[in-house]
């Protein structure tokens, strides 16, 4: 069973949340978060990139950045700019892109449950992004980021959730990328107890995106049960601040691939050794997605193909059965040479929310090849996780993105 508790939030002014709430702080690099906080002084990228606010030769892991993340966010509680609940609530916390809309319940997860698989991961981490995050939470002492976890969608939690959304929101505004992000607060003794005992019927949750941000905040919370030997598991650092969304409200779009070069092949040779594993077929000059799993589009040579997976390189595995896999195992590896995604130069990747005339363009200009993929499911995210495995690299793209620094989650 798993809990998920309500938590007295840190969160703007109901007329300053449009302004506030940011992207995420990995979504961007240094000069395009600058250019945001330039824009908006009191979005919360001056918190969780706060190396926007000291000259570029310091390096945003320096302890003065983190200080500075601290002190930004005293100063933003000061000047009224942030205000705390007086009781523990949950949240609704609804996202609508292109007329589709995706909702979903923010709480505090229990780090016990992610240190006992209640909470499953499907991807290894870093340990340099974690320790940057880590130290971000312990001197900010608060998580301003939340973690993207999904669950299997229950009756119950679901009638609370759309009663409440019957009510007048908390926030709601449409950022600048036109995403409507509109959030209600659950306070009622009822409801609260709805939710919560919900979640304790609830066998396993899933990150779906967020591994580092998960990973630090218990190692937060490690660090300050160590530092608190007589701690009783009820104290906030034993939680970190999630948005859980049941399985049949998400959507996961492409993540494709872009080749730098052919690995030495010509084009004819090429396609004949993708023959051995891949039925191809030409498809012509018009961008080709793919409509069902275990194909494949490929633009060479300003041409569309489409790249059907031959039954016998097929399998049941969880991992080994993803489109990702199919198409690394069988064409990356054995012909061009990419080994690993993580480290090699030759290949990059691009979410499936800039579309296929985005791949195009790479190769017109610094690419050679590019392969348009069938999404990842989000049953096949939890299949991998149940087998206590992990996805490779660049599996899932998640759309819309959580913003952060509407609801915070302080840890004294």
């Amino acid at each position: 069973m798993a809990t998920i508790r309500p938590f007295k939030a840190l969160r703007p002014r109901e007329e300053l949340a449009a302004k506030v709430a940011a992207l995420p702080y990995d979504v961007y690099n240094r000069e395009e978060a600058l250019a945001e906080v330039r824009k908006e002084p009191l979005s919360f990228l001056q918190i969780d990139r706060a190396e926007t606010q000291f000259a570029p030769e310091v390096s945003p892991y320096d302890i003065r950045v983190y200080e500075r993340a601290r002190d930004s966010l005293q100063e933003m509680i000061q000047n009224g700019v942030f205000v705390r609940e007086d009781s523990p609530c949950y949240y609704v916390y609804e996202l609508v892109m292109d007329g589709r809309s995706q909702t979903g319940l923010v709480g505090c997860a229990a780090m016990d449950d992610y240190l006992n698989n209640v909470i499953k991961k499907h991807e290894k981490t870093r340990e340099d992004k974690e320790i940057d995050r880590i130290n971000h939470v312990d001197i900010c002492k608060a998580q301003t980021g939340p973690i993207f976890l999904a669950y299997r969608s229950q009756q119950g939690i679901n009638e609370v959730v759309s009663r409440i959304k019957q009510e007048s929101p908390l926030y709601d505004f449409t950022a600048p990328d036109g995403i409507r992000h509109t959030v209600w607060k659950i306070d009622g003794d009822h409801d609260l107890a709805a939710i919560y005992f919900g979640f304790q019927n609830t066998r396993s949750i899933y990150i779906a995106d967020g591994h580092h941000r998960a990973a630090s905040a218990v190692k937060v919370g490690l660090r300050r049960r160590d530092a608190h030997p007589g701690f009783t598991g009820e104290e906030e650092f034993n939680y970190f601040l999630s948005v859980l969304f049941p399985h049949d409200q998400l959507m996961i779009l492409d993540y494709n691939r872009v080749v730098k070069d052919l690995n030495g092949y010509q084009k004819d040779a090429l396609l004949k050794e993708i023959e051995k594993a891949f039925i191809v077929t030409k498809t012509g000059a018009e961008p080709y997605k793919p409509q069902k799993k275990a194909v494949f589009g490929m633009y060479l040579e300003e041409s569309w193909y489409k790249l059907e997976a031959r039954a016998e390189i097929l399998s049941d595995d969880p991992v080994e059965g993803l489109d990702v896999s199919l198409l690394q195992n069988h064409l990356l590896t054995p012909i061009l040479d990419i080994k690993d995604v993580r480290t090699d130069k030759r290949i990059d990747f691009v979410g499936g929310i800039r579309g296929l005339k985005e791949l195009e363009k790479r190769v017109a200009s610094d690419m050679k090849l590019a392969f348009s993929m069938y999404p990842t499911s989000i049953d096949e995210l939890f299949a991998v996780s149940d087998a206590d495995k992990l996805m490779p690299p660049k599996s899932t793209w998640f759309e819309p993105k959580l913003r952060s620094g509407l609801l915070i989650h302080e840890l004294e």
